[in-house]
């Protein structure tokens, strides 16, 4: 298909028959569609790569997690095409006393780069996403900067490269 020769209509139209189909296959489960594409991407890389653990996706509306592994291991997936993640919910605010109750061992950013490639797969356990996270205000929730120096200390799944 020749989406040049389309008409802005019967393009707008072809956008919807992929997204029906995507939802079909389960790529995407929400009106979330980078976020979805990201836990598929994540998910298939897992059950993909010889030794590494097996994922599934967790069901809709799970707080906190988008996948949990045979071992009972849950993952927190975030996608971005910036360096900065979507936020985390749930957690304490800057000025409490509290620890943070862990919600997840590991977190996973995915990157996708200007034309939605995938660029990278980011793993983070959580201490250090505790060390990482950084408040965003306006959210009133806590996010991460994807540094030079937490890419050298988280462990790269996926790197485009």
């Amino acid at each position: 298909m020749n989406f040049n020769e389309l008409n802005t209509t019967e393009l707008i139209q072809s956008y919807s028959k992929i997204i029906k189909e995507l939802k079909k296959r389960g790529v995407i489960r929400t009106k979330n569609l980078l976020g979805d594409l990201g836990e598929y991407l994540a998910i298939e890389h897992f059950n993909n790569t010889s030794g590494m653990s097996n994922l599934q996706a967790a069901p809709p509306g799970t707080q906190n997690i988008d996948a949990i592994s045979r071992n009972g291991e849950r993952y927190s997936i975030k996608s971005t095409t910036g360096n900065l993640t979507g936020v985390f919910y749930g957690l304490e605010t800057p000025k409490s006393d509290i620890k943070d109750k862990q919600k997840f061992e590991y977190v996973l950013i995915v990157k996708f780069g200007k034309d939605y490639e995938l660029e990278k797969i980011i793993q983070l356990d959580w201490d250090l996403f505790i060390k990482y996270k950084c408040w965003h205000k306006t959210m009133n929730a806590w996010n991460i900067s994807i540094t030079k120096a937490l890419i050298k200390e988280a462990n790269i799944l996926f790197d485009k490269v």
